[in-house]
């Protein structure tokens, strides 16, 4: 039982860490699309313009707040397989 629930644990996290790299390679260009709009937004100084950077700036936040989902789960799964390992250890 131990076994299968390590197994099941280490594919969750395998996933979730693959998730992460995806999520990571968005936010560094969703970053980067909200910099370059914070530029065009302070060389146009038009309405329009810093529409469009508070709107990417969101975009970029709200990807933030999704790996900090995504390395807590990873963190608490981590936690979970150590117990398990000390458990099956113990066994």
């Amino acid at each position: 039982m131990i076994e299968r629930k390590l197994r099941d644990t280490a594919t969750r996290l395998r996933r979730l860490r693959e998730e992460l790299a995806i999520v990571d390679e968005q936010l560094d260009h969703l970053q980067d699309d909200a910099e370059d709009k914070a530029l065009r937004s302070l060389v146009s100084e038009t309405a329009g313009s810093g529409a469009e950077y508070r709107e990417a700036r969101l975009h970029a936040e709200a990807m933030k707040r999704h790996r900090e989902v995504v390395q807590k789960s990873i963190a608490e799964l981590e936690a979970k397989q150590d117990e398990l390992l000390d458990k099956l250890s113990q066994s």
